[in-house]
C-alpha cells in the first residue's frame, strides 16, 4: 500500500510551522454558511453520510455510517485541526441541513494537502465545480502555504478524474488506499504542484 503523498520534499522547521498556524487560525464569521466541524453537528452529519450515494463513493468515511461514526469523525477532525494538520468544513444550507463538507488533511512536514469531501446529490452538477475547486486550491498555496496538493479517486469515478485533469492534476498511477476500518481500496492517484497550479490558474475561472 502507498502512502500519499507519493511526491515528498522535505520542507524546512519554519514552514511546517507556519503552514500548521495557518491551518489551527482558520476561522469563518459566525453567521456564514460554511464553518468548521463542532461536536454538535454529528446528527446533522449522519443524516448525510446515511445517504449511499454521498457515503459509498468516499473511502474515509466509516462504514456504516453511523451516528456514533459519524461523532467519532467529527471528533478526531477537530483534534487534527488543534494539530493542525486537518480541516472538516459543512456548508449548510438555508434548511439547516448540511448539503455538502470538506475534508482537508494537511502533511506539513512535506508542505502536503489531500481535499476530500461529498456534496448532497440535490446541490450536485450546479456548475460549480471548477470554480470551487479552482478557489480551494488558490487558498491552500497562497493562504495556508502548501507545495503540493494530491487527490485521490475511486477507479470508477469518472467525473472527478475529468474534473481534476480539466485543473491540471498529473495522473500518477494506481495506489491503494487504506479504510478506516483496516481495509484497502484500490485509488487513481493525482498531483499538482504550486509551479503547475500558477501556470494554470489564470486560465481557470
Amino acid at each position: 500500500m502507498a502512502e500519499i503523498p507519493l511526491t515528498r520534499h522535505p520542507t524546512s522547521a519554519e514552514k511546517a510551522a507556519a503552514i500548521r498556524a495557518a491551518v489551527r487560525a482558520v476561522t469563518f464569521p459566525a453567521n456564514a454558511s460554511r464553518r468548521l466541524a463542532r461536536e454538535d453537528d454529528a446528527p446533522a452529519f449522519h443524516d448525510l453520510i446515511a445517504d449511499p450515494r454521498v457515503s459509498g463513493p468516499v473511502y474515509t468515511l466509516p462504514k456504516p455510517p453511523t451516528l456514533e461514526a459519524a461523532d467519532a469523525f467529527i471528533k478526531r477532525h477537530i483534534e487534527e485541526h488543534q494539530r493542525g494538520e486537518g480541516l472538516l468544513i459543512f456548508e449548510y444550507d438555508a434548511a439547516g441541513a448540511i448539503g455538502g463538507y470538506h475534508d482537508i488533511q494537511f502533511w506539513p512536514e512535506w508542505a502536503a494537502a489531500e481535499i476530500g469531501g461529498a456534496i448532497r446529490p440535490d446541490r450536485q452538477s450546479m456548475g460549480a465545480g471548477g470554480a470551487g475547486a479552482a478557489a480551494a486550491f488558490n487558498w491552500l498555496f497562497d493562504a495556508i502555504g502548501v507545495d503540493l496538493i494530491c487527490e485521490t479517486a475511486a477507479l470508477d469515478n469518472i467525473r472527478t478524474k475529468k474534473l481534476l485533469e480539466r485543473l491540471g492534476f498529473r495522473f500518477l498511477g494506481e495506489i491503494e488506499s487504506e479504510l478506516p476500518d483496516g481495509g484497502k481500496r484500490p485509488s487513481l492517484y493525482f498531483e499538482l504542484s504550486r509551479k503547475e497550479w500558477a501556470t494554470r490558474r489564470l486560465s481557470v475561472p
